[in-house]
């Protein structure tokens, strides 16, 4: 097992974050960057930029830290650690637990959720470094992913045989894809698309205007986002909000109408994203949850739509570890699960309107 130790970052590292991040050994996630921080420090969060050493390699890891009356604070180690392989993970829980005991932070629990492959040997990892499983949190806990390093020709026949004929069909026919500005009017009207979507075929519940207004903006801004759309009777029709982070493309927000008549439009715009971050730089492309391996053909399953769509890009579907809690006071941890979170929950939704993690 590697011994790793915990810090803050300083404040040079902290002013070249978004470079340090996607340096990690599995190249960062958009939700370590800078940009979501800044998100993140507007909806009751407080951001903790921490590193792990260790002999062979330096993690950056972006913490969300909440506090409680009585209990303390709340450590959420969003889609980290970044670590080299699952064996890395033990080193990570002891490094978390000295630190906060020598730095006295009064933390008493860490959710953790690094981007690890589900195996059965991840599992028996996790667990026998004293993780706790919990809920997981984020969407593509389980996701479809793509490689984008082929060159263009082979990686559209390389496409699921479904995703490919849409394509072709969808440039045969001259559906066309806009790249557009990131003005008020195109963030409602992308905002509009999404709500019809996702609360169509999902039920899940979408975040208020505000909240992606802003998580645009930030991503846009660094050169990190594009929006795209396809009109239909001069308005949008299908729209899709994509990053580029490091090496990994993203299409972390979409949406469409409901009743169209351009085939294969929403899997031209999928085309066009990747061929843009591609040319980015990108060799990988998320698109950003799917039901898991094993629910993929539950029609019960409230992101059944969703899976079929983002499968025919991608033929299989990586399942991640999920959220683990590292437990660093067992008793304030017991009162957290038995009533403190779901009471955090509601108080929080209730004040703000808006959803806790």
């Amino acid at each position: 097992m590697r011994e790793f130790t915990a810090r803050f970052a300083s404040a040079e590292e902290i002013s070249h974050w978004d470079s340090l991040v996607t340096a990690n050994p599995n190249g960062g996630n958009l939700l370590q960057s800078e940009a979501f921080a800044a998100v993140k420090a507007h909806y009751g969060w407080t951001p903790r930029h921490l590193v792990y050493e260790t002999a062979d390699y330096t993690s950056y890891n972006l913490v969300l830290e909440k506090s409680f009356p009585v209990l303390g604070k709340l450590w959420y180690l969003i889609k980290g650690p970044d670590v080299a392989s699952v064996a890395d993970v033990p080193g990570i829980v002891a490094a978390n637990k000295d630190f906060v005991r020598r730095a006295r932070l009064g933390v008493f629990a860490i959710k953790i959720e690094p981007d690890i492959v589900l195996t059965d040997a991840a599992r028996e990892v996790m667990s026998g470094a004293g993780l706790v499983k919990t809920h997981n949190l984020q969407p593509n806990d389980s996701t479809a992913l793509l490689d984008i390093s082929p060159e263009e020709n082979y990686l559209l026949r390389a496409l699921h045989s479904r995703g490919r004929n849409a394509v072709r069909r969808a440039i045969r026919e001259g559906v066309e894809v806009h790249t557009v500005e990131p003005t008020e009017e195109n963030f409602r009207a992308m905002y509009a698309l999404m709500t019809t979507t996702v609360e169509a075929k999902s039920q899940v519940r979408v975040r208020d205007y505000e909240y992606y207004r802003q998580f645009w903006t930030n991503f846009i801004t660094r050169g990190q986002g594009r929006l795209l759309f396809v009109y239909e009777n001069g308005v949008p029709s299908v729209g899709a909000f994509v990053i580029n982070y490091g090496r990994k493309g993203t299409y972390k927000d979409g949406g469409s109408l409901q009743k169209r008549g351009q085939y294969g439009d929403s899997h031209l715009v999928q085309w066009t994203a990747i061929g843009q971050v591609r040319d980015l730089g990108c060799t990988e492309y998320d698109f950003c949850g799917t039901p898991a391996s094993d629910q993929l053909k539950d029609t019960s399953n409230p992101f059944h739509g969703l899976g079929l769509f983002k499968t025919s890009f991608s033929k299989t579907v990586t399942d991640f570890v999920g959220c683990y809690d590292q437990v660093l006071s067992p008793l304030k941890y017991r009162a957290w699960i038995g009533a403190g979170e779901r009471i955090a929950r509601q108080l929080y939704t209730r004040r703000t309107g808006q959803q806790f993690y």
